[in-house]
């Protein structure tokens, strides 16, 4: 079941369900979301972004590092948004496979970030990550996190 445009998690509440902040909080919005399954949010990528300014110089390329923190961030939303108990878990980066860059992402771009649940155990979670621009796939990835109590 898809949740309907107007219930899925905003801005503000990606940052009650995340710990990051600007600068490192790396999605915008959720687009479409299926508790436990799939999850689609995007990133404008603008030349405001504090990397920007020494990746490259005069050719600005967002760091594939980044692109994968921003599929792992998506990813946190949709663990943490399919719990119950999501309030009192953070979600753990653990590993990435699998991981490939095909085209750069560039100031102007809108970076969709479509994630789908692998394999879900208690506290571990494996996802298959694509990263597109105007439809175009720029970067994959599987990565693995874990849940861990809130302190």
């Amino acid at each position: 079941m898809t949740i309907p445009a107007q219930v899925l998690p905003d801005i503000c509440e990606i940052s009650k369900l995340l710990p990051h902040r600007y600068p490192f909080l790396l999605i915008d919005r959720i687009l479409e979301f299926e508790p436990g399954k799939r999850i689609v949010g995007l990133k404008n990528v603008t030349m405001n972004e504090p990397f920007f300014v020494g990746h490259f110089p005069g050719t600005p390329v967002m760091p594939g590092v980044l692109i994968i923190e921003a599929m792992a961030q998506t990813g946190g939303v949709l663990a943490l948004y399919s719990e119950p108990r999501r309030d009192k878990l953070l979600v753990y980066f653990l590993g990435i496979d699998k991981a490939r860059f095909r085209r750069p992402v560039t100031p102007g771009d809108q970076l969709l970030l479509e994630l789908t649940v692998l394999r879900r155990k208690t506290n571990v979670c494996k996802m298959q990550c694509q990263a597109f621009v105007n439809g175009l796939l720029v970067a994959e990835a599987e990565i693995l996190s874990s849940f861990v109590e809130r302190t």
